[in-house]
């Protein structure tokens, strides 16, 4: 099926509070959800709801959204079933999670949790009935060209590369986006955050966290953790990021050796698993030695909360400097919620 493409700026802005309010210390230190800027996003998007609250305004807003998709698709001469088959994407702060980067024991296990993830460990053993798309066999039936205008009707044509960016995102617009894009649009209206009125807040807010790791605060605490990882047998790395990324980038190279970069057609089934090759095993060590020097060069310098100091110091500087706008922001998104 395909993708209506990359979410835009506001959406990315919704990931990091849900990301964010997903973190909790009973210990006294701080976490993301001491972020300054959070109360101003969280609310304005919904944060500061229960998950049980956020998991039944989204299911009510799919179903509307379905139901006006499938009045778009039957105007334009489609069938359309509305498909309100959600599962419970709202995570509960009490669930436990398999994602324990800071604790020694995972990462003696998974690393970084590139080569092996403990989500692998967590499939469900049953897995339900199974997803059947209620117009499946519809859209089947139709010939090959009625489904591309099937499909282009339902979610809007594909991006040419004229309009992709370098990394394969490019400029979401509802009005691009077919009967799923007006059905959003008629449901939810224009997002404040995309409007005119916030095009300056937009660019100051993206160059704030793009600038973020050019702060000298953050130069002296990366110099200082990476001191410690030349002490550990470990150099080469200026930034924290960084080695997580190397084993990231040698993950990909050898999936591309295995696959190609996609220039040339590949049958998969003549293609060895690279993910049990000797090389990806290889990694996966490789990845665990890493992550250990690198778990203890963060706990040496405080790394974790040390940044997170760095960080709400910036984002007070930013809510003083830009006070009028994100207050007009917030209230034009509370309004439509």
């Amino acid at each position: 099926m395909r993708s209506t493409g990359p979410l835009a700026a506001a959406a990315a802005i919704t990931l990091a509070v849900t990301l964010a309010g997903c973190s909790s210390s009973g210990n006294g230190e701080l976490t993301y959800d001491d972020s300054p800027l959070n109360k101003y996003l969280s609310s304005a998007y919904g944060g500061d709801l229960s998950p049980e609250e956020q998991q039944k305004q989204f299911d009510e807003q799919q179903r509307k959204q379905e139901d006006l998709m499938a009045q778009c698709m039957a105007d334009e001469g489609f069938e359309y079933q509305p498909n309100v088959q959600s599962g419970q994407f709202i995570v509960s702060d009490e669930e436990e999670t398999p994602w324990k980067p800071d604790d020694k024991e995972w990462v003696e296990k998974y690393g970084y949790g590139m080569v092996n993830s403990p989500y692998n460990e967590q499939m469900p053993t049953d897995q339900g009935e199974e997803y059947v798309d209620p117009n499946q066999d519809y859209v089947e039936s139709l010939s090959e060209s009625e489904q591309i205008a099937y499909w282009e009707t339902a979610y809007g044509p594909s991006p040419t590369e004229e309009e992709l960016n370098e990394d394969g995102s490019y400029e979401y617009s509802w009005e691009d986006a077919g009967c799923q894009g007006w059905a959003q649009h008629e449901l939810q209206g224009d997002d404040p955050w995309q409007s005119d009125e916030f095009a300056d807040l937009r660019a100051k807010m993206d160059d704030f966290w793009m600038s973020g790791q050019e702060a000298p605060e953050y130069k002296e605490l990366n110099a200082e953790w990476a001191a410690c990882m030349d002490e550990g047998g470990q150099p080469g790395y200026t930034v924290q990021s960084e080695p997580a990324q190397s084993i990231s980038d040698e993950q990909n190279e050898i999936y591309n050796a295995a696959y190609g970069d996609g220039s040339v057609e590949i049958d998969p089934e003549t293609v060895v698993d690279p993910a049990t090759s000797p090389e990806m095993k290889a990694l996966g060590e490789k990845e665990i030695a890493l992550a250990l020097v690198d778990l203890s060069c963060r706990e040496k310098t405080s790394y974790t909360q040390e940044s997170l100091k760095i960080q709400f110091a910036r984002e007070e500087q930013f809510i003083a400097d830009n006070k009028a706008a994100l207050e007009a922001f917030k209230a034009a998104a509370e309004q439509k919620k």
